[in-house]
């Protein structure tokens, strides 16, 4: 049986992004980098809403012409190769080997675990509050930076239920950015 990840960096007053959408506080540094190299190396399958997928597919394709930046050159020939999913009810095709999810969410992405596969969702609050709220997602690597926005959008949405979290890993990465790694729990 696969699983389902949710890895999201997020501001310490709960932000995924900005007031004004931006999402250039997040530190990339050595560790965070090989920690993140390591989580998405394999044969996971990158997990995307369609907003963040707008967001990825500017960037990473070419991702030399915009960034020097270490982790970019070498994860953006990982993005490039993964196999990835986005979920949306307008988007009808994707390039970069993706496949698109319009309906069935939960059913098609829980027939994927069950295949086997490992998906990682990155970020995108909506998708992640639907997929916890079904409970698809199996474990949440919270990445916590050093900043606060001050407003924005929530990483987590309002859930109609309590759901029972373990913790399984925290660590401090570069001396600045906090890993909470939790496991769903039965029940």
């Amino acid at each position: 049986m696969g699983k389902l990840i949710h890895f999201v960096h997020q501001s310490l007053d709960g932000f995924i992004e900005g007031p004004q959408g931006e999402f250039d506080w997040p530190l990339m540094g050595p560790e965070l980098s090989a920690y993140s190299h390591e989580l998405t190396g394999g044969d996971k399958v990158f997990l995307y809403g369609r907003v963040v997928w707008d967001m990825m597919a500017g960037f990473w394709p070419e991702a030399e012409k915009y960034s020097t930046h270490e982790h970019d050159l070498a994860f953006a020939p990982i993005w490039r190769a993964a196999p990835k999913v986005v979920v949306s009810r307008t988007l009808e095709k994707a390039d970069w080997n993706t496949r698109v999810i319009g309906e069935n969410v939960v059913e098609e992405l829980t027939a994927l675990k069950e295949s086997g596969v490992t998906l990682l969702l990155f970020g995108g609050s909506n998708l992640a509050a639907h997929l916890t709220e079904h409970g698809v997602i199996d474990e949440y690597r919270v990445f916590v930076h050093p900043v606060l926005l001050g407003g924005g959008k929530p990483v987590f949405q309002p859930q109609q239920q309590r759901i029972g979290l373990e913790l399984v890993e925290s660590r401090v990465l570069d001396e600045q950015v906090v890993m909470l790694r939790h496991r769903r729990t039965a029940g």
